[in-house]
């Protein structure tokens, strides 16, 4: 009888503590609320982030940059063309949008695009735009080193190649010459 009341205890923590439990975690995108219900603050829902809303400036944010770096082509070009304007915070998330994107002229557009307004961007924001100006530049960096080696090794090839077209008319050269020398060595016998 001792089973009982552990039977007990346990169906009634079973009951009632789902409420305790968190509720999942879903992920954010852009345009999808964002409720902070234990701050009572409101939800974020602005699809292209701004500087307008203090509470929702980070979040919207790092949203957005997320959505960035997970985008594909048409997603990015469908959002570029949405962010026209020249206001800094347009500027910043084209900045943000184009350093995601997959050639070197965005990245070189981003990187010009954050050095020129990052300064002008809410204090709260700067940090974060400057971590991803610094990653940034670190991709450029790593991307114009590749290319060097790249360039390195195909001026290597084509040393290479030369050397080897070098070898065979030395290789040839050296047929025609020791084939006069025996000629000359089979008239000198034969006199």
């Amino acid at each position: 009888m001792t089973l009982r009341p552990w039977l007990l205890c346990l169906t009634t923590l079973w009951l009632t503590g789902c409420q305790y439990m968190p509720a999942p975690l879903a992920p954010h995108s852009p345009g999808v609320a964002m409720p902070n219900a234990s701050q009572g603050t409101p939800s974020c829902t602005d699809a292209l982030p701004d500087f307008d809303d203090d509470q929702c400036l980070l979040p919207e944010w790092v949203a957005f940059g997320l959505a960035s770096q997970r985008g594909d082509r048409a997603w990015r070009e469908g959002t570029l063309a949405s962010l026209a304007g020249e206001t800094k915070e347009r500027r910043l998330a084209r900045a943000v949008l184009l350093s995601w994107g997959g050639s070197g002229q965005q990245w070189n557009r981003a990187s010009e695009l954050y050095k020129a307004d990052l300064a002008s961007a809410p204090t709260e924001l700067q940090p974060l735009l400057r971590y991803w100006l610094n990653e940034l530049e670190g991709r450029r960096r790593l991307s114009g080193q590749l290319a060097e080696q790249r360039s390195a090794n195909e001026s290597i090839a084509e040393e290479k190649a030369a050397l080897s077209e070098e070898i065979e008319a030395m290789a040839e050269k050296l047929e025609q010459l020791t084939a006069i020398e025996q000629n000359i060595n089979l008239r000198q016998q034969s006199e």
